[in-house]
C-alpha cells in the first residue's frame, strides 16, 4: 500500500465514458484495493449494457460492491444508499483494503463520503407536487427548480419526475434553494478524490461510440426482458439514460433510430451537466485522460500518495 492511502477512501469521479472505471480498477490493482459503485443506475440487477457495467473479465479479478443490488422496480434513494455505502467501505477498510468509490453520480459520491445530512419530508407538499408531476409533466416543474435553483436544475435530468419534486419539496421547507441544503465541501470522511477529464469533442464521440457499442451488444434484447421484470414501474430505473428512450421504442412511439440518436444527445446533456456537478468541488484533483492509461495511472497514483489532495492538476 502505497503511502497516504492508509484511512482514506479514494474516489474516481468524472462525466459519463470518461473512463472512471477501468482507472478505479487499475488503481485497485495497484494499491490492494477494491472497488465501491457510485453509479445510481448500476445499482440496478439487469441494467448492464444501458449502464455500461464491466464485465466479470474487466474487473480483473478486483472485488465489486454496491452492483446489482436493487430490483429495478425500486425507487433510488441517496439516504438508502448512503447507508449501503457506509457500511461497505467501513468493511473494505476493517479488513486492511483500500475503498476504491467510483462512478459519476454526484450526490451518490458526496452521500458515501459523509457529505450529506437529509432534509425531512413534508407529506401534504409531497403529495400536491406529486399531483402536478402527474398532471404537467416533469419538464414544467424542472422549468419551476430552473427559475429557483438553476444549480440544482443542472444537476437532474428534466425527465426524474422523482428528484424533481424532491427539490422542490426541500425548496419549500427550507425556504432556500435546494443546493443550498448541501453541507460545505469539507472532508466529512478522509478522501482523495480524483476526477478524469476528457476534452469536450473527445467525450462526445466516445459517447457516441458506447451507444453504438450498446445496440450492437444486445440493448433492445435487455430492456425487452427488464420491460418483463417491471421496468416501466420503476420510478428510477425507467428514467435512465438509453432505457427511457427504448421503453418508448418498444411502446412504438420511436423508431430504433429516433431511440438511438435521442439516447447520444440525452447523454451528451447529461454529461456537461455532470463535469459542472463535479467542477463545482474543489477537494478534487483533475487529471487529463487523453495523453494514456499507463501515463494517466502514474498521475493517479501520484495524486494518492501526496499528503494533501485538491489541487488542479493537467
Amino acid at each position: 500500500m502505497m503511502d497516504g492511502t492508509p484511512g482514506r477512501v479514494i474516489a474516481v469521479v468524472g462525466p459519463t465514458a470518461a473512463g472512471k472505471s477501468a482507472l478505479a480498477v487499475r488503481l485497485a490493482l495497484e494499491l490492494g484495493g477494491e472497488v465501491i459503485n457510485a453509479d445510481s443506475m448500476q445499482l440496478y440487477r439487469g441494467m448492464d449494457i444501458g449502464t455500461a457495467k464491466l464485465t466479470a473479465d474487466e474487473r480483473r479479478g478486483v472485488p465489486h460492491h454496491l452492483l446489482d443490488v436493487w430490483d429495478v422496480r425500486q425507487t433510488a434513494n441517496v439516504a438508502d444508499y448512503q447507508r449501503l455505502a457506509d457500511a461497505v467501505i467501513g468493511d473494505v477498510a476493517a479488513r486492511g483494503r483500500v475503498p476504491i468509490l467510483t462512478g459519476g453520480s454526484g450526490l451518490y459520491i458526496r452521500g458515501a463520503l459523509g457529505d450529506l445530512n437529509f432534509p425531512g419530508t413534508d407529506p401534504a407538499a409531497r403529495e400536491r407536487l406529486e399531483a402536478e408531476l402527474a398532471a404537467l409533466g416533469p419538464a414544467a416543474l424542472h422549468e419551476r427548480l430552473a427559475g429557483l435553483d438553476p444549480a440544482a436544475a443542472a444537476s437532474i435530468l428534466p425527465s426524474n419526475g422523482r428528484r424533481i419534486v424532491r427539490a422542490l419539496e426541500v425548496i419549500g421547507l427550507s425556504g432556500g434553494p435546494f443546493t443550498a441544503t448541501l453541507p460545505a465541501y469539507e472532508r466529512s470522511r478522509p478522501a482523495v478524490q480524483i476526477g478524469v477529464r476528457v476534452p469536450r469533442a473527445e467525450l462526445d464521440r466516445r459517447i457516441a461510440v458506447r451507444v453504438e457499442q450498446m445496440w450492437a451488444a444486445g440493448f433492445e434484447r435487455e430492456v425487452r426482458a427488464l420491460a418483463r421484470a417491471g421496468l416501466r414501474d420503476g420510478r428510477t430505473a425507467s428514467r435512465a439514460l438509453g432505457y427511457a428512450q427504448m421503453l418508448r421504442h418498444l411502446a412504438g412511439e420511436w423508431t430504433p433510430e429516433q431511440a438511438h440518436g435521442e439516447t447520444v444527445r440525452a447523454t451528451k446533456r447529461f454529461a456537461r451537466r455532470q463535469d459542472s456537478w463535479f467542477r463545482r468541488d474543489p477537494r478534487i484533483t483533475w487529471l487529463d485522460a487523453g495523453a494514456g492509461e499507463d501515463d494517466l495511472l502514474g498521475r493517479a497514483l501520484g495524486v494518492v500518495s501526496a499528503p494533501v489532495a485538491g489541487s488542479v492538476a493537467g
